[in-house]
């Protein structure tokens, strides 16, 4: 392809020989007026703007569609250009309800010319929602068309409103052909083409619904629209302050922002180690996410609006479950920086933080006061849900990145640690401690503590339960209390809580497994006494109905009189919930119970101490303690006089394949059922019980992904230097 130099509104540029004259001023920061151009689309002629006179030629050309030649002389701001560019505006504006141009709104509109996305494509006016998504009101305002007496006969054409993502309005649609191109030749559906409705010509689903059209909800019909005709829903009628955040909500959900719209990609194409590459670029346990996450992605998933959520915690596993060492190629490890940093506590938030540390290369050694590591991935979780040599193979990692794990090492006082000469420390040490049922009794022998009980269990001492258990609590370690005792022995187990069902904290597929398993649930009741006598537990009950809503934002229980009632069991488990248990030398100011960090760095009233994780927030999940974990590395290595910097780039980086191509059937798609083993096969041991996806059933559910963040990656049009005018009120005549 040769260069060829030629001339455009007096500016002399280089452009290539197979460039159009409009692709050639738009690289050459040259506008010229176009409504049905795109970047990334063919070349179009629809909407006829772009209308420019070649030196030597008597008629005006379109320059999107006329190929630049050697010492070609192009104008498109001389009289004779203009008056055909505003000719082709005027033939727009017959046919769309501009209301921009005689609101009188416009005049003190804080948000219009001001993009919220800080990006020059379009403007979201949040005060008139006609204005929701308009370039042509910038032409209109650069041809100096905002007074121009231009009738309008209202169309009254319909709004499609059957997608559950964006409104189709076809009075505002112009037929520029921007949507029907990019479906095809950008993603490779074909589910939108012109149309004619009521004899006007406008675009929209190729049959009567997006669904029965083979609609894959990508949005990007919506962002190269340039009137508004296609608006998303949810963003029309408010400023969306993460603009990235808001187009792929399951990644910013995820605490750890894990690049999930990539891995399932990866996955969908059958690349299962670069999908594991794609999730260990930002945690160090995709094996145990996969199996116990509490999947904040799924519940902000855009699909879960058309029929269910993508079920990226099972791919997750998948990927990790198919590992060849692919993402090791890449992984860095910085010189020895002769700096010693101190982990207190081996969970997911002490082993995350030393994972990261050692590899700028710190020297880290981690302090665990139990006999094994893992904190409460390992005593809190049971193995039926987390097989041990999952978890073994991810810390074995952790230790190859050169981190030294000290067990049975309990830490009273950050002080003897600086002693031994560490230059930082960070506590992770989580909540184990059990929290009190606040019933008269629960002190009496047979009674116990759901996280004693599970440590007990998960590290092999001795334990004797007898047949008839119940298990107080809602949340997930009441379930794996209920499930654990059915699996060592318990013949009759029963859960019970205060509320509904509704208002369980526990993961629903948590409590759909132990009523599967056999495990009873008794809803709206509460311990109120517990007596002993000839062995056994007498526990009295008091009956809830449900209040008016808490802190929680769950309605809370109230007690009601005299509906007492008695039941015996042999032993009574507390699963209610967990607390911190700090040891007086830590010397850290706290938060209730917690240990008080600043948000951002995680630093502790006590100089050279981080915390994070439970310890700080409370009692939350694995993920969330990673995200900690990854916070507290990135502020020690820079308290240390490091960069912070512990991003990785594990996975290649190919050019992705974005034409997704026709499926009629994908609205139709849901989540495939994870196969478990038989309820036959899980008492009396600890085997896993979810079995895991087949290559054919994960590649599938991978393709069920929206790919929203394809969306983020569209060209931007050039758009016409913005006027400011004494009067924004037109003369329009509806």
């Amino acid at each position: 392809m040769s260069k060829i130099n030629l001339t455009i509104d007096g500016k002399n540029i280089t452009a290539e020989s197979e460039n159009t004259i409009l692709e050639a001023a738009n690289k050459s920061g040259i506008y010229i007026p176009t409504l049905c151009y795109h970047p990334d689309l063919k070349p179009g002629t629809e909407c006829g703007l772009c209308a420019v006179m070649i030196g030597g030629q008597p008629e005006a050309v379109q320059a999107c569609n006329t190929k630049v030649t050697e010492g070609m002389v192009v104008s498109s701001e001389c009289s004779q250009a203009r008056e055909k560019q505003r000719e082709a505006l005027e033939k727009i504006l017959k046919k769309h309800p501009n209301a921009c141009l005689t609101c009188w709104r416009r005049e003190r509109c804080k948000p219009f010319d001001i993009c919220l996305r800080q990006v020059n494509i379009t403007e979201r006016c949040v005060t008139c929602p006609e204005n929701g998504h308009c370039e042509l009101q910038r032409v209109v305002d650069f041809l100096d068309m905002g007074h121009a007496d231009i009738p309008y006969e209202y169309r009254n054409l319909p709004i499609q409103r059957d997608n559950p993502y964006f409104d189709l309005d076809y009075n505002l649609c112009i037929a520029c052909g921007r949507c029907v191109r990019a479906c095809r030749e950008l993603r490779g559906i074909k589910a939108i083409d012109f149309k004619e409705i009521n004899g006007h010509k406008v675009a929209g689903p190729v049959k009567a619904t997006y669904a029965e059209s083979g609609c894959k909800y990508c949005f990007t019909c919506v962002e190269v629209c340039p009137v508004g005709a296609l608006v998303d829903r949810q963003a029309r009628y408010r400023g969306i302050s993460e603009w990235e955040g808001y187009v792929v909500p399951c990644s910013y959900a995820c605490p750890a922002h894990i690049d999930i719209p990539r891995y399932l990609n990866f996955i969908a194409q059958g690349r299962y180690p670069e999908a594991l590459a794609v999730i260990r670029e930002k945690v160090p346990f995709p094996g145990v996410l996969g199996r116990v996450c509490i999947h904040p992605c799924e519940q902000s998933c855009r699909r879960g609006k058309l029929n269910e959520p993508l079920c990226i915690k099972f791919l997750k596993r998948f990927a990790a479950d198919h590992d060849n060492g692919l993402w090791k190629k890449n992984s860095f490890k910085l010189p020895s920086t002769g700096k010693k940093v101190a982990v207190i506590g081996s969970g997911p938030a002490g082993l995350t933080c030393a994972y990261y540390l050692a590899k700028l290369g710190h020297a880290i050694t981690v302090f665990e006061a139990l006999p094994q590591t893992g904190g409460m991935m390992r005593v809190g979780i049971p193995a039926y849900r987390l097989p041990r040599e999952i978890l073994d193979a991810e810390i074995d990692e952790i230790r190859t990145a050169g981190v030294e794990i000290k067990v049975n090492s309990r830490v009273e006082s950050p002080d003897t640690l600086f002693q031994q000469g560490f230059d930082a420390i960070f506590i992770g040490i989580g909540d184990h401690k059990g929290t009190k049922m606040g019933a008269e009794g629960e002190d009496l022998p047979g009674v116990l503590d759901g996280v004693d009980f599970l440590r007990a269990v998960a590290l092999g001492q001795p334990l004797k339960i007898g047949d008839k258990i119940a298990v107080i609590g809602g949340g997930n370690s009441a379930i794996d209390c209920a499930r654990v005792a059915w699996r060592i022995g318990a013949k009759d187990v029963t859960i019970v809580y205060r509320r509904t069902r509704k208002e369980m904290p526990a993961a629903p597929e948590e409590v759909e497994a132990a009523i599967h398993e056999g495990i009873k649930v008794v809803f709206l009741a509460a311990p109120n006494k517990i007596t002993q006598k000839d062995g056994k537990l007498a526990m009295e009950c008091i009956k809830m109905r449900l209040g008016d809503p808490d802190a929680s934002g769950r309605r809370s229980p109230v007690r009601i009189p005299g509906s007492e009632y008695v039941i015996e069991y042999d032993n009574i488990i507390a699963g209610i919930g967990q607390t911190s248990d700090i040891p007086a030398g830590f010397d850290v100011t706290l938060n209730r119970a917690n240990i008080k960090a600043n948000d951002k760095t995680l630093e502790t009233s006590k100089k050279d101490v981080f915390a994070g994780g439970d310890i700080v927030t409370g009692p939350a999940s694995v993920i969330s303690a990673i995200a900690q974990g990854r916070i507290a590395a990135a502020s020690i290595d820079k308290y240390l006089g490091g960069k912070g910097q512990i991003d990785e780039a594990l996975a290649p980086v190919d050019a992705e394949n974005t034409f997704f191509g026709e499926d009629d059937r994908f609205s139709e798609k849901k989540q495939p059922v994870m196969p478990e083993l038989e309820v036959s096969q899980r008492q009396g041991n600890f085997t896993e019980v979810e079995l895991g996806y087949s290559e054919q059933v994960a590649i599938e559910e991978a393709k069920r992904c929206f790919k929203c963040n394809y969306r983020l990656k569209l060209s931007h049009p050039m758009q016409p230097p913005v006027k400011v005018k004494n009067s924004l009120r037109g003369g329009l005549r509806v």
